[in-house]
């Protein structure tokens, strides 16, 4: 006995809604085909085994559900007329084109989710390594059961001998690799059997890191600092203001605008987590936002975002990135000039707070300066500024 049915799965995945499959019975094996698509609840008729109009791409997802009907039930016509003993597993393999089992058109479709998310930065770090991917195995075809151990073996010592790159950036490329894989096995195209990653296969390690931050000292002589050129001091500003502010991140920074301030508080709201943020405007805060150039018409503090549309969130994230660039080229010249013997960028700011914080201030409070989800990220952030329980211990051991 054989039968084909659009099937939503009960269990939710991680956005709380429910995928759409096809299940194809035969001989009473179940496989299920994953389209890709997933919603609530309430949008799927049972009786008809569709999406309700109340989804707002009720009747592309209908299409592909009935296209994907038809043609697992030719599949399954084809070989009781042929008398062929396909299992339900092979009708589904069947059902996957040679089109779809290319690595290449899934990573086009991983891009159109990441450009839909509106995360245009990492669109542009994506597409960059799927087409160093692309150039490295030089051609524009890729099934994925080629994409194996010994390939990526190949592309990583390319990436580390040829390119030049660093342990982490090689890993970064791996991920992309790897989410890729990943997102085939959901959609069915390829077995999980064939997966290349993982325990006794390929595995991603990620090198240890040392994050370097500015000490007291050093940020007294950027606060007193002269001889600044007038850009130079700009830039040195909107750095001071991350450091004050727990090294809050520059896209955060260059998006403050003068009414986040009331009652001698900064009220934000993070890019990257959307997490809402309150903070106490620190005197030296105070003393910076004094000598900014401002007007009636100003609605940010720095004037990188002025008069953008605060809807196209892809020039604001290119004038974001543009500015950066420009701060850390300035930054470069100012820590020249302070004789500091350590890289000054934006970023540093984050890194230079965690510095000085060090053991000063309770996990769980920098945890909530950081608004950091889970208090094993700011332990693991911390990690590397924090030495002094370290060398107590190595103190007591070797001072006898």
């Amino acid at each position: 006995m054989s039968s084909v049915t659009p099937f939503l799965v009960k269990r939710t995945n991680s956005k709380r809604l429910h995928p759409i499959t096809i299940r194809i019975i035969k001989d009473r094996k179940p496989v299920y085909i994953y389209l890709g698509q997933a919603i609530k609840l309430n949008q799927w008729y049972s009786k008809n085994c569709r999406v309700k109009n109340s989804h707002h791409d009720y009747l592309e997802i209908n299409q592909l559900i009935i296209a994907k009907l038809s043609k697992a039930n030719k599949s399954l016509l084809n070989a009781e007329i042929k008398e062929d003993n396909l299992s339900s597993k092979n009708i589904k393999r069947k059902m996957i084109s040679k089109e779809e089992d290319d690595f290449f058109i899934v990573a086009q479709y991983y891009l159109k989710l990441i450009k839909n998310r509106k995360q245009f930065h990492q669109y542009d770090i994506e597409f960059k390594r799927i087409e160093i991917f692309k150039a490295f195995i030089k051609k524009d075809k890729l099934y994925f059961n080629e994409l194996n151990f010994e390939l990526l073996k190949q592309f990583e010592n390319y990436l580390l001998n040829i390119r030049n790159l660093v342990a982490r950036t090689v890993a970064n490329y791996m991920i992309t690799l790897r989410t890729i894989f990943n997102i085939a096995i959901t959609k069915s195209v390829i077995y999980s059997q064939f997966y290349p990653f993982g325990k006794g296969k390929y595995q991603i390690r990620f090198p240890e890191t040392r994050k370097t931050g500015l000490n007291i000292d050093e940020i007294r002589i950027l606060e007193n600092i002269n001889g600044l050129t007038k850009a130079q001091q700009y830039a040195l500003n909107v750095w001071l203001i991350s450091f004050y502010f727990a090294g809050i991140r520059v896209s955060d920074v260059l998006k403050l605008k003068w009414l986040d301030f009331s009652e001698n508080r900064l009220h934000y709201r993070m890019v990257k987590n959307s997490k809402l943020v309150s903070l106490k405007v620190p005197d030296k805060v105070l003393n910076i936002l004094s000598k900014l150039d401002r007007d009636v018409y100003s609605i940010y503090l720095f004037k990188e975002l002025e008069g953008v549309n605060v809807k196209d969130e892809k020039l604001i994230r290119t004038r974001i990135k543009t500015a950066t660039r420009n701060f850390n080229r300035r930054l470069e010249i100012v820590a020249e000039k302070a004789n500091i013997d350590k890289k000054l960028s934006m970023h540093i700011a984050r890194h230079s707070f965690g510095n000085i914080s060090g053991d000063k201030i309770s996990i769980q409070m920098l945890q909530k300066l950081y608004r950091h989800s889970s208090v094993t990220t700011t332990i693991m952030y911390q990690s590397n500024f924090v030495q002094k329980d370290t060398d107590d211990a190595l103190d007591k051991v070797i001072n006898f």
